[in-house]
């Protein structure tokens, strides 16, 4: 493997040991790094300001947590251009429509496009690959949203995935519909002392199917 793809390799194997989908936990966090990073680096860069400003600002699920980073002049200079632009349209009597796309919302999407590709190229005998599927293979998996990403490209075109990863996703996919169809079941009047036997877990399962289906990191 090359360098990037152990470093790939690295986080993966990581975010494996934590609870959740692994890619969900690694865009959340390496999205919080660029925010951070880009507010104390780049908010002096013409060309990101301008891009930024024709996006309209962050999305919202982007821009809801500004406050909390460490760079309270950088937050108020890009809201300033978005503040402005806003006014002028109230101004106008037009609607504001920016023209551009999420800043934070387009790296999640290449990063998205890095981990899935490299986990498509999974497939060989190496030693670092055989310990990525055990420790994958340990973890939740990806996420539904993930999973359909990593058989189909952006473009939808279809990838060549490694025949352990099919497996293993379609193996919890079908294991959490049965569970699924036993908590509706059992959630019938009169089936209560049925349902008090389950496992917790499987009495929680409607909060696993949710996650399971949005992604699970926000």
């Amino acid at each position: 493997m090359a360098v990037d793809k152990h470093i790939n390799f690295f986080e993966l194997e990581k975010a494996s040991e934590k609870p959740g989908c692994p890619l969900c936990r690694i865009v959340a966090d390496r999205a919080n790094r660029y925010i951070d990073n880009m507010l104390f680096e780049h908010v002096s860069d013409r060309v990101f300001r301008a891009n930024h400003r024709a996006a309209g600002g962050f999305c919202d699920f982007h821009s809801r947590n500004l406050a909390g980073f460490r760079d309270g002049l950088a937050v108020a200079i890009l809201g300033r251009d978005i503040l402005e632009d806003r006014l002028s349209s109230f101004e106008k009597h037009k609607p504001w429509r920016p023209r551009g796309s999420c800043p934070v919302c387009a790296e999640r999407d290449r990063i998205e496009e890095e981990y899935l590709s490299f986990l498509a190229s999974s497939g060989g005998d190496s030693a670092e690959e055989k310990e990525l599927r055990e420790t994958f293979c340990a973890s939740e998996g990806l996420c539904a949203p993930h999973y359909s990403g990593l058989l189909f490209t952006p473009k939808g075109r279809e990838r060549q995935v490694p025949k352990w990863l099919t497996d293993f996703h379609e193996a919890k996919f079908t294991e959490l519909l049965r569970r699924t169809g036993q908590f509706i079941e059992l959630s019938a009047y009169g089936r209560q002392e049925e349902f008090a036997r389950l496992p917790e877990k499987d009495q929680l399962v409607w909060k696993e199917l949710a996650l399971t289906l949005r992604g699970t990191a926000d």
